[in-house]
This record gives C-alpha cells, sequence and structure tokens, in this order.
C-alpha cells in the first residue's frame, strides 16, 4: 500500500500487481507465492488463512541502501484487492492472477463486480485457461494476451487474428524472448494495426523507456516511476501535431 501510494505521488496513471488468494477465499496482492522473500514466512498463500496471512510482517523484506530494514514493526501487511479498490478508488489497475489451482477466478470476478471496478481493471496472466475463464464468465473489463495469443497475433495472418473468439485487447511484452525482439516499431505497428494496446515489463533505463515510447508503446511497468515517468512527458511534446479536420 505505502508503495502504490508513493507510486502515485509521483504521477503514474496505473498501478500492476499480482494476484493469489488465501484458503479461506480472499484475494491478496503478492508477486510471490509464499510469504518467504517480503515476510521471511516459508508458508503459501493458497494454504493460509487471511488471518494468518496477516501475522506477516511484509516490512521486513525491504532493505535500504545500507542493508538496514527499516520497515520491520511498523505495520506493513500483504493488502487484500479489496483494500486497494477502496483505498484508490478508480484508479486504473493492472492485476496478473498468478494462481490457478485451486482457481481463483470467479471470487476475483465477483470482487471486482461488487466494487463497479471491471471498467478500469486489465486481468492478465500467463496461463491462457486463466483469461478464457474470466473472458467467458462474461468479464466486461480489459483483458491482456497471454502467450499463445501474441504467437497467434505474431505469426498467423492478421484476419485469423482478427476473427479470434475471446481475444485479449493488450499485449504486455518483454523487451525479448530468446531471438525474438519485440521492441521493434513493426511490433507497435502492428498491434496497433490490430487495435491492441502495447505495453512492456519490466523497464528501469530511462533511455530505453524513451526509445519504447517513440517506438509506439502506449505503456511501460517499471520499479521506478520517479525516473520513467518523465519519459511520457518527452514522448508528448515530441509527438507530431494532429492534423487539422476539413
Amino acid at each position: 500500500m505505502l508503495g502504490f501510494a508513493r507510486a502515485l505521488e509521483l504521477g503514474v496513471d496505473a498501478l500492476e500487481t499480482d494476484a493469489h488468494m488465501t484458503r479461506d477465499g480472499h484475494v491478496v496482492l503478492s508477486h510471490d507465492p509464499t510469504g518467504r522473500r517480503c515476510s521471511g514466512v516459508a508458508r503459501e498463500l493458497c494454504a493460509a488463512r487471511l488471518d494468518e496471512v496477516r501475522e506477516w510482517d511484509a516490512g521486513w523484506g525491504f532493505r535500504d541502501p545500507d542493508r538496514r530494514r527499516p520497515f520491520v514493526g511498523q505495520g506493513v501487511r500483504i493488502p487484500t484487492l479489496e483494500e486497494v479498490l477502496v483505498e484508490f478508488r478508480g484508479v486504473r489497475l493492472n492485476i496478473d492472477i498468478k494462481q490457478t489451482d485451486p482457481p481463483m477466478v470467479e471470487p476475483l470476478l465477483e470482487l471486482l463486480r461488487r466494487h463497479r471496478a471491471e471498467e478500469h481493471v486489465t486481468l492478465a496472466s500467463f496461463h491462457l485457461r486463466t483469461l478464457l475463464r474470466v473472458r467467458m464468465a462474461g468479464y466486461a473489463g480489459e483483458t491482456a494476451l497471454p502467450e499463445a495469443e501474441v504467437a497467434t497475433m505474431l505469426f498467423a495472418p492478421a484476419l485469423l487474428f482478427s476473427v479470434l473468439p475471446w481475444r485479449g485487447q493488450a499485449a504486455q511484452l518483454p523487451l525479448s524472448s530468446g531471438r525474438l525482439r519485440f521492441d521493434t516499431a513493426d511490433m507497435a505497428a502492428r498491434c496497433h494495426r490490430l487495435g491492441v494496446r502495447l505495453d512492456y515489463w519490466v523497464v528501469n533505463d530511462v533511455a530505453v523507456a524513451d526509445r519504447l515510447l517513440g517506438l509506439g508503446a502506449d505503456g511501460i511497468m517499471t520499479d521506478d516511476p520517479r525516473a520513467i515517468g518523465p519519459a511520457f512527458a518527452r514522448a508528448r511534446a515530441a509527438a507530431p501535431e494532429p492534423e487539422p479536420a476539413g
């Protein structure tokens, strides 16, 4: 919650996070499936009740440049998605659904609908089955393209991709995968021709961010919003003026 609040203070227009579900059905936000790295607790989130997770000190895992732990004992906890939806109401979220077993799609969608948050929440997953479940459940918000859909977009005829049922609306990519480069003007142009938004992760280098936005990237996921945020202002300033109508 502290990180989200600070990012918004620095001017970001969206928050990216990962989701798991506790044993008693609460959606919590954590990159890792266990509390080992951030809390020093090796227990899996899906095996713990929410009241157990609340006892973990999530400030333990943060070290400052002097290797001290300044947030230990300061009440930092792994947040629930509901807390974020209430505290940061209306803020655009990008949620990566990490957990597949047990499945968590239904509780997640119920929560988003109850808070009327679908229109500003993009759901992502590395698992095609998870995102198909999201879409077939009638999710009204945006979904990302998993790897199989990215491959279809890249290598299949454009018409075939365009008519795919249940396809996503956002390609969220690393700069490369093996020998395959995604950070190209052709990639940006292809996405936009097909009506797909293009986001890159994880970019903490200012020069790389400037280059990606110059190629036509729509969004950048970063660990360093203070450094990367100004790249968007520079890209807007460099964009050509639209031609007058008429």
